[in-house]
C-alpha cells in the first residue's frame, strides 16, 4: 500500500528548477539589452554634446570680442568729449582775439605791431579750432562704424545662443527618439533571437553535448572537431548545416534595418597546445570559429552576418581541472547579437 503511494506522488522539483533558470536568463538578457542601449545612447549624445561645447566657445568668443568693441568705443567717446572741450576752449580763445582786434582797429600806428600780433595769435586759433573740428569728424566716424560692429555682434550673439537653445532642444528630441527606436530594435531581435532558438531546439533535440547557456546555444567541441584540429568532421558538418538552414530562414524573416550578426566563439581548456599549425590555443580557438563560419558560407549564409572569434582558455565556463571540466571548456558558442 506504501509503496504504490510512493510511486503515484508527483516531484516538482524539476519544474521549479526549470522556471528559475528561465527566469535568471531573461534577467540576464534584460541586463545585457540595458547595457547595449546605453552604449549607443551615449555614443550618440557624445556627438551631440561636442556640437554643444563648440558653440559655447564661439558664444564665449563673441561675447569677449563684444565687451572689447565697447570698451573701444568708451574709449571713443571719451577722447571726443576732451576734444569738444578743446575746440570750445580755442573757439573762445579766439573770439576773445577777434574783440582785442576790433578795439584796436580804430587806434592810433604805434598799435600796428599789437594788431599783427593779435592777428598771428588769431590765425594760431583757427588753426587749432579746424583741427580740433577735423579730429572729431574722424571719430564720430569711427564711433558710428565701431557702434555698427557692435550691433553687428550682438546680433551673432543673439544668433548663436538660439541655435545653441535650438541645438539642446533637438538633442533632446533625438535621445528620446534613440531610446524608443532602441527599445524597438532589441525587443525585436530578442523577438527573432527567442523563434531562432526555439527552431534549434527543435533540430537538436535529444543531444547531451548541445545545450543552452544564457543567451548562446554550446556546442562541445568534439561533436564537430576530433582532438587539437580545426576541420569539421563529417557528423558535425551535418550538425552545422542543420543549423545554416535555420539561420538562412531567419535572414528572411529580419527586416533589413535590423543590423544584426551570428556570433562564432571558439573556446579550448586551459592544457597547453603546441604544434607547427597551432602555437597556442588562441589559434586552435579561431581556427575552430573560422571553419564553422566558412562552412556556414559554404551552405548559402551571407559573410556579413557571421562573425568568427577565437578565445582560447581564458574565457571558461568551469574552472575545474578535472576530464569534465576540461571538456566543458572545449567548446563552440553561438550567440545571436546586434552588428
Amino acid at each position: 500500500m506504501h509503496s504504490r503511494l510512493r510511486r503515484e506522488s508527483t516531484n516538482y522539483w524539476p519544474g521549479f528548477v526549470d522556471a528559475l533558470a528561465s527566469l535568471l536568463l531573461v534577467i540576464m538578457f534584460l541586463l545585457s539589452i540595458f547595457v547595449l542601449a546605453q552604449f549607443f545612447l551615449g555614443q550618440e549624445i557624445l556627438g551631440k554634446d561636442t556640437v554643444l561645447s563648440r558653440l559655447n566657445s564661439q558664444i564665449a568668443e563673441l561675447t569677449e570680442l563684444l565687451q572689447l568693441e565697447r570698451a573701444n568705443a568708451t574709449d571713443l567717446e571719451t577722447t571726443i568729449a576732451s576734444l569738444s572741450a578743446t575746440l570750445a576752449s580755442a573757439e573762445s580763445e579766439r573770439d576773445s582775439l577777434a574783440d582785442q582786434l576790433a578795439g584796436l582797429g580804430g587806434g592810433l600806428g604805434e598799435k600796428d605791431a599789437t594788431i599783427a600780433d593779435l592777428n598771428s595769435q588769431l590765425l594760431d586759433a583757427q588753426e587749432i579750432s579746424d583741427e580740433a573740428t577735423a579730429q572729431i569728424a574722424l571719430l564720430n566716424q569711427q564711433l558710428a562704424a565701431l557702434r555698427t560692429q557692435i550691433a553687428a555682434l550682438e546680433q551673432a550673439l543673439e544668433a548663436s545662443e538660439s541655435r545653441d537653445v535650438e541645438s539642446r532642444t533637438k538633442i533632446a528630441d533625438l535621445g528620446r527618439r534613440l531610446n524608443l527606436a532602441l527599445a524597438q530594435r532589441v525587443q525585436d531581435l530578442s523577438r527573432y533571437r527567442s523563434d531562432f532558438f526555439g527552431r534549434l531546439r527543435q533540430i537538436l533535440e535529444g543531444r547531451a553535448d548541445v545545450r543552452v547557456v544564457g543567451d548562446r546555444f554550446v556546442f562541445q567541441s568534439e561533436v564537430l572537431f576530433d582532438a587539437g584540429q580545426a576541420t569539421i568532421s563529417i557528423d558535425g558538418a551535418g550538425e552545422i548545416k542543420a543549423l545554416a538552414d535555420a539561420i538562412l530562414q531567419l535572414e528572411q524573416e529580419i527586416p533589413p534595418e535590423i543590423n544584426w550578426v551570428l556570433r562564432i566563439d571558439g573556446h579550448t581548456d586551459k592544457r597547453p597546445i603546441s604544434t607547427p599549425q597551432f602555437p597556442s590555443n588562441w589559434e586552435l580557438s579561431a581556427a575552430r570559429a573560422i571553419a564553422v563560419a566558412k562552412l556556414l558560407v559554404a551552405e548559402g549564409v551571407s559573410p556579413n552576418r557571421l562573425l568568427a572569434a577565437g578565445f582560447g582558455e581564458f574565457q571558461p565556463i568551469d574552472s575545474g581541472d578535472t576530464d569534465e571540466a576540461y571538456r566543458r571548456n572545449r567548446r563552440i558558442e553561438f550567440k545571436l547579437t546586434e552588428g
